[in-house]
């Protein structure tokens, strides 16, 4: 099902859930071995794993493993594109706020010439 997904939805996807986001988190402070990461959380190895598999896979997040410790860092490029989406969403809606803020005005402003008989 995944791979039917738009990059964009895979990552809204993996970032839907509070562990991974919490994941996210720590990894933008820099890079973490899989056992940092899962220091915080009350569940198994391999259940962080799964969540660390899911992050991996939407891009989110690249790991390597050194001998025997797996470390992970941040994807800048896979959070850009949720960044970039969410900054259009949140221009189209600042320019509608003004528009109807605008239009408010005029109303006011013709209420007030209406009041005063002009």
């Amino acid at each position: 099902m995944l791979n039917q997904l738009s990059p964009l939805d895979v990552a809204f996807q993996a970032l839907a859930d509070p562990t991974r986001r919490a994941m996210v988190e720590r990894l933008s402070r820099g890079p973490a071995s899989v056992s940092e990461l899962a220091r915080p959380f009350a569940m198994s190895l391999p259940a962080v794993m799964q969540h660390l598999a899911l992050l991996e896979g939407s891009g989110l997040v690249v790991s390597e493993k050194i001998g025997r410790v797996r470390t992970c860092r941040i994807e800048p490029r896979a959070l850009s594109l949720a960044e970039d989406w969410i900054n259009a969403r949140r221009t189209a809606w600042e320019r509608r706020l003004d528009r109807l803020g605008d239009y408010l005005e005029e109303l006011k402003n013709n209420g007030d010439d209406n009041a005063s008989g002009t």
